[in-house]
């Protein structure tokens, strides 16, 4: 979040001070009123001497101490699969020392990177907020400028960003998106929810065309949400949770308009603490359409159309995982085959770093800066007893990014490896990207790379793209736009990281898609045909099990989470060739629970060698 110091007191601040009038009902969430005036100078100029006086909130939930804080496994003790069953997963990855490569493609992103979210016509929205001052890019010329606290504001908070030529082409925002939550919606435009002030209860989506811009709801959600997460379910509708002091979660349908009803879920008031660290909850949607929901240290099995808990998992010992400790969660890659059904598939979350559970409020009152977190904890969701197995990073990493590589790796990235998110919370830039290989045991699981030699802390942000290069922006650790006198100045470059993969050696061995004989569009449970091409390779020396085909979901990203983020290996139901053209009969997803309807970026990958993904659409 762009936010402040002291989340608990600040929330206090505008309830007392001059921002809000609350209403409390009776099942325990609020009603807000905001008063239209704000001065974000105002803000800053009274967060004196005022942390202890912070509501607990929920601290019942998460009052327990924290003893086991022992190392925790490092390689074959932590194996997660017996060492039998990894053959068929690993196959005959090319093996490489390649640590990737860093690119500065821009100097200046015109908006601190804090949201960011792929587009399916190859080009990326990212915003900030509207009450951070004057960016670095000006809105269009003959856009009104809207009066912004007492002042004109002709700069843009929102752009749209060519990840070929790095052009900017600047957006109008009329509600305040700091600190929301967001998704691609079934069309692939951009859905986003909540914010502060007159977005906290707004909605804005933006279509994939070069002339579209923002068009706002205002007030249209039941509870304001700032620091919510948005999901997205089965049918293409989203399921938003949380927010700073609010304990209820609500439904956006398809095409439709909120109810403004929301429900209170008692886990989510319980896993509030003094520092909160449960806002930015990991929010998963299982292959049974159920919901994983991870808040602090505690976590639920959540049934979206029952509204109903079905059962909490183990705690994860050792911290705080979410905002502010601000760890980092993805599902690990769904694995099918030409056969199986949705029930059947198994599911495993991963939650890494964070901090632990004072860490906000050692940094800010004390300036004492905690070493973060250095431990990935994995679950089957999908097994009967299920239970956390730890095991530990080559560093420790609080504010990360965790994405899903084409292979089905995951690459961990950005971040601090002391305090925890917050304004000036933050030390210790984390610079070396960590590649992690989940079907790997021991030493090769955990691989450090090639590190950056930008600072990305607070407010940074990463996305996989389609040519398999990862592009990573922001950090902005300050109130408004700094770029002297401090430690860590706003960053406004943006730079792509190319992974192991991309071995230069291996680029000849990298496939091709046809698109000419590729379909570019899925229905449940049936065929899809891609075709692709390797060409230094003899026709006949390509084996079946050395091809993957994937299908990546982009999230939106913000505040170490990506919303949405999926990874699905399609099972392979027929393979043949002809000329030097292999083609590939694979199966759809069978249902919404395993790929929600909407865009994917698929990939052909070649002994461990992803293609450049092609956009193709799921729908019923």
């Amino acid at each position: 979040m762009a936010d402040p110091p002291y989340p608990q007191a600040l929330f206090l601040l505008l309830l007392s001070l001059f921002l809000v009038t609350p209403r409390f009902s009776q099942a325990g969430r609020s009603d807000i009123v905001f008063f239209k005036r704000f001065s974000l100078d105002r803000l800053m100029g009274r967060m004196t001497n005022i942390f202890d006086a912070a509501n607990d909130g929920g601290l019942r939930g998460e009052a327990g101490h924290y003893e086991d804080d022992q190392d925790s496994m490092v390689g074959e003790e932590a194996g997660f699969l017996p060492v039998d069953a990894l053959d068929e997963l690993r196959g005959d990855e090319f093996s490489t020392s390649y640590g990737g490569a860093w690119e500065l493609v821009s100097n200046n992103s015109g908006v601190s990177a804090m949201h960011m979210q792929l587009l399916p016509n190859n080009k990326v929205v990212i915003f900030d907020s509207t009450v951070f001052g004057p960016s670095q890019v000006m809105l269009r010329r003959g856009d009104t400028c809207p009066i912004r606290g007492t002042t004109r504001d002709c700069t843009a908070h929102a752009v749209v960003y060519d990840i070929e030529t790095a052009a900017l082409r600047p957006l109008h925002i009329d509600t305040n998106p700091w600190c929301s939550s967001g998704g691609l919606t079934v069309d692939g435009s951009l859905l986003s929810t909540g914010g502060f002030h007159d977005g906290a209860k707004s909605t804005r989506k933006v279509a994939p065309c070069d002339t579209c811009d923002w068009q706002d709801t205002p007030n249209v959600l039941g509870d304001p949400r700032w620091y919510a997460t948005q999901t997205e379910l089965e049918d293409g509708s989203f399921f938003v949770i949380g927010g700073r002091k609010v304990y209820s979660y609500e439904f956006i349908p398809v095409n439709g308009k909120p109810s403004g009803v929301p429900t209170y879920l008692p886990f989510m008031d319980e896993t509030t603490d003094l520092d909160e660290n449960n806002l930015y909850p990991f929010v998963h949607l299982l292959p049974d359409g159920n919901l994983f929901i991870f808040a602090n240290s505690r976590s639920i099995l959540f049934d979206p159309k029952g509204k109903r808990v079905i059962k909490e998992f183990p705690r994860l010992l050792g911290g705080s995982r979410n905002y502010p400790a601000s760890g980092m969660s993805v599902l690990l890659p769904l694995q099918l085959t030409a056969k199986i059904i949705s029930p059947e598939i198994k599911a495993q979350v991963l939650v890494c770093g964070g901090a632990k559970p004072g860490a906000f409020r050692a940094a800010e009152k004390n300036k004492t800066y905690l070493p973060a977190l250095q431990d990935c904890g994995r679950l089957v969701v999908t097994d009967q007893y299920p239970q956390w197995i730890r095991e530990k990073m080559p560093s420790r990493r609080v504010m990360g990014d965790m994405l899903i590589l084409p292979t089905g790796d995951i690459l961990m990235l950005n971040g601090a490896q002391k305090g925890s998110a917050a304004w000036f919370s933050g030390k210790q830039p984390n610079f070396k990207p960590v590649l992690f290989k989940p079907n790997e045991v021991g030493k090769d699981r955990f691989r450090e790379l090639q590190p950056t030699t930008i600072p990305r802390m607070y407010h940074s942000t990463s996305m996989l793209l389609p040519d398999a290069r990862i592009l990573v922006g922001g950090s902005n650790t300050n109130p408004r736009y700094k770029f002297t006198g401090v430690e860590f100045p706003t960053e406004m470059r943006m730079e792509k990281f190319s992974p192991p993969y991309l071995d230069p050696v291996l680029q000849k061995f990298r496939p091709r898609i046809l698109l000419n004989i590729s379909d570019k569009q899925m229905t449940y449970g049936n065929k899809f045909h891609i075709g692709f091409q390797i060409s230094h390779v003899p026709k006949k020396a390509v084996k079946r099990r050395e091809i993957k085909i994937t299908m990546y979901a982009p999230p939106f990203t913000t505040h170490g989470f990506s919303m949405n983020q999926r990874l699905v290996q399609l099972g392979i139901s027929r393979w043949f060739k002809i000329g030097g053209i292999n083609r590939i009969v694979a199966r759809a997803p069978p249902s919404g629970t395993i790929a929600p309807p909407g865009f994917y970026l698929v990939f052909v990958v070649y002994r461990g060698v992803p293609s450049v993904g092609v956009w193709v659409q799921i729908q019923g």
